[in-house]
């Protein structure tokens, strides 16, 4: 059951108790099995040591949660309190961000990835617009027709980008 909610997570608040070290121990383990089920090392995590509150009964420091913050890679660090709210918004935003932010570098490289493999198609078709042999009249003007309009478009194109370089905007051709 672990492994479906790990799987189907987009981030995560691994959380000990600064009154039991036994709880840090185990949440080691933890960050390793979410480590390899996710197959990344770039996995939006947050470390939070809980019941700051709790002084008297403290095991381990503020020093012990932030070497281990330095261990994984300078992972966000927070001491909380869940009793008095004490950081507990600044670690749920943290990680929402770190979110975000990694949504939004894959969304980004999605769409490089889509651009490149569209001129890479335009590319092969006039290729083989090229090469192709006239051997039926019918067929021959319905290329002539696609090969016209391909001009057409890539005239625009170009039209357009001299445009946006004379001008030099980036959002709109003025014209």
């Amino acid at each position: 059951m672990r492994e479906l909610y790990i799987k189907s997570g987009k981030g995560f608040l691994l959380v000990y108790s600064v009154t039991d070290e036994n709880s840090l121990k185990e949440l080691l383990a933890l960050r390793e099995q979410v480590l390899r089920i996710k197959d990344s090392d770039n996995v939006p995590m947050v470390l939070i040591g809980n019941k700051c509150d709790l002084n008297d009964d403290r095991v381990l420091s503020i020093d012990d949660g932030i070497k281990v913050s330095q261990d994984w890679g300078n992972v966000p660090f927070y001491e909380t309190s869940a009793m008095y709210k004490t950081n507990v918004d600044e670690a749920f935003i943290d990680v929402v961000r770190q979110i975000m932010r990694k949504d939004a570098a894959t969304s980004a490289e999605k769409k490089q990835q889509k651009e490149l493999q569209k001129q890479n198609d335009m590319t092969a078709e006039e290729a083989a617009s090229n090469n192709v042999g006239v051997a039926d009249t019918t067929k021959s003007t319905s290329k002539s027709k696609n090969l016209a309009k391909n001009a057409r478009s890539n005239q625009a194109k170009n039209d357009a980008s001299n445009a946006e370089s004379k001008n030099k905007s980036k959002c709109c051709v003025i014209m």
